[in-house]
């Protein structure tokens, strides 16, 4: 792993939140997306770091936010050989649980903009999770069936009643999501899913807000087609599987 602008991970200097945001090839905008999200972490006043992960980008992705990390202390540039969204999500979460109180997860392709983040931020005291519900979303039939899909195998398996169970805008404590990824494996291919389960039959807390969404304007959707109806497959296998194991009470 490579590291840049990491800021003290010991229990003396323990965050507020670990920020993750997965990376795969978006030279494009990733500069400005992450300079967003520093921003509105700074303004604030959380104690953070934002932890850009680069799951093998082909192009210059990690050059661009090495760039940002010179002038900015808190974002740390994670590298890594490609692995895929879900893994190199967890990849983060695994970090965020011994670092910070609080992990937040979501994407770089700015479909969901840092200005939402604060009213998550404002409402996590009272609960164990804050869940964003994407609003104004475009999916093509098949993106949508594969949401449904998503929706169902999380409300079958685990009893999941979330709006949106695989939506990368999540604040999570990291005291309830800790024990959760115990038994869930590295190749996990959508692990939010299996975490919205999860959480819901852990006992945890659960607020839900709706987050605007906008199309991508840079970039390209990495999984289309066939592989996409497989990859969901794939998901509902690993979730029921996972929904078998043993969850702690929270």
């Amino acid at each position: 792993m490579t590291d840049q602008g990491a800021v003290g991970t010991g229990a003396a200097d323990r965050l507020e939140l670990c920020a993750v945001m997965p990376v795969y090839n978006e030279e494009e905008i990733v500069g400005s997306v992450a300079e967003s999200w520093l921003g509105v972490l700074d303004g604030l006043g959380i104690d953070y770091e934002l932890v850009a992960i680069v799951d093998g980008a082909t192009d210059a992705s990690e050059q661009v936010l090495r760039a940002v990390a010179e002038s900015h202390r808190r974002l740390v540039v994670d590298v890594k050989p490609n692995s895929g969204h879900g893994p190199t999500i967890l990849r983060g979460y695994r970090r965020g649980v011994t670092t910070a109180d609080w992990v937040f997860q979501t994407d770089s392709d700015d479909e969901m903009h840092a200005a939402s983040f604060g009213e998550l931020w404002e409402i996590r005291h009272d609960v164990d999770g804050v869940i964003g519900i994407r609003t104004s979303r475009n999916q093509s039939p098949g993106r949508r069936a594969i949401s449904r899909l998503a929706r169902l195998t999380a409300r079958v398996a685990f009893g999941c009643r979330m709006a949106d169970v695989n939506c990368p805008y999540r604040l999570m404590r990291s005291s309830a999501l800790a024990p959760l990824l115990a038994p869930i494996p590295d190749d996990t291919f959508a692990p939010n899913v299996v975490l919205s389960g999860m959480l819901a039959r852990s006992g945890a807390r659960l607020a839900e807000v709706p987050v605007p969404h906008r199309d991508r304007t840079t970039g390209a959707v990495s999984i289309l087609g066939w592989r996409a109806l497989r990859a969901a497959v794939r998901s509902f296998g690993q979730t029921v599987r996972l929904s078998r194991t043993r969850i702690p009470k929270i």
